[in-house]
């Protein structure tokens, strides 16, 4: 069985522990990780998303917080700090700063993108092909008014240091026409059994690598099955700011809007927590699969459930 899995932070992450455990051995599941979260600090590229699949399958993740290294320290941040560098507002631990300096030092060897992940999972051996959504500079940018003012800033100024608490006027994947899939990217949906897009923000996470030129394209064509799991559950989002950028792309914050928003042309399946067990009938109406389970990742065991819900949903989606 080959999947393929659209993923960002840590919802995808989580959910990729439990689709681990809910496939045989010999299955090969190849993640699709977002990079609009991509920015550049103290000259260094940090890539949240891939970062946070990598340590949560590798065993590195700090699980309180669900990103960021286990047993982290943050002597360096409070150096630089001393020395009036910033920014303050975004934490990067001292193991954390070795991922990002090894990945920098390969980009400015002229190593891709894809091929520093490849390297950097040779020592976490997450247990998946991780590849970037594209190889070239994708940022996702919010439109907000701060002061009166109306300016875009940076989607992790926006999620971290504002924390999403002014409502979201657009968001725009800058660089997200112009880039290209990342080798292999087109290739795995080509050759997957079945596709799943885990419960990661249908916006900034899923969206921006569906807004990479043929990616939702080849998603729509590779005629197998197409499965979602909501990442709304009784009207909100269950972690996150899902609810604030679906408002920005006119999309109501309830599991059968985010279904409609990603539509039947892409979707075969969407998966919705039994709260929401009223919202079947209208996505099964908009030509999609839908049922109705629990979707709360509180354990391993959970995640697994879900992970093999969204399979068996695939199953009787292809029969």
């Amino acid at each position: 069985m080959r999947i393929v899995v659209l993923a960002g932070g840590i919802g995808g992450a989580r959910f990729l522990r439990g689709l681990k455990q809910a496939v045989p051995d010999d299955a090969a599941i190849t993640v699709i990780g977002n990079t609009g979260d991509d920015i550049h600090l103290f000259g260094l590229k940090v890539c949240p998303d891939l970062d946070t699949v990598m340590y949560t399958l590798g065993g590195g993740i700090n699980e309180e917080q669900g990103w960021g290294r286990t047993d982290e320290t943050f002597h360096v941040k409070e150096e630089l700090a001393a020395y009036g560098v910033g920014p303050e507002w975004f934490g990067l631990g001292d193991r954390d700063f070795a991922t990002h300096i090894v990945r920098t030092q390969m980009l400015d060897a002229g190593y891709p993108l894809s091929a520093v992940t490849e390297a950097l999972c040779e020592r976490w051996k997450p247990g998946v092909r991780l590849i970037p959504m594209s190889d070239d500079r994708v940022e996702t940018h919010v439109a907000v008014t701060l002061d009166g003012e109306r300016r875009a800033v940076h989607f992790q100024e926006y999620w971290v240091k504002l924390r999403a608490s002014v409502d979201a006027h657009a968001v725009v994947p800058v660089g997200a026409e112009q880039a290209k899939p990342a080798p292999g990217v087109l290739e795995a949906i080509a050759e997957a059994d079945v596709i799943l897009f885990p419960p990661s923000n249908p916006v900034v996470s899923v969206g921006t690598i569906l807004a990479v030129p043929g990616i939702r394209e080849a998603i729509a064509e590779a005629g197998v099955p197409v499965v979602g799991l909501s990442p709304i559950v009784g009207d909100a989002p269950v972690r996150g700011m899902a609810d604030k950028v679906l408002a920005a792309v006119g999309v109501d914050s309830t599991a059968a809007a985010v279904a409609e928003h990603y539509g039947s042309g892409l979707l075969d399946g969407w998966l919705v927590d039994t709260v929401d067990a009223g919202a079947v009938e209208r996505v099964e109406a908009a030509g999609i699969r839908c049922r109705a389970v629990p979707l709360m990742m509180s354990d391993l065991d959970a995640t697994t459930r879900m992970a093999c819900e969204a399979l068996a949903l695939a199953e009787e989606v292809r029969a």
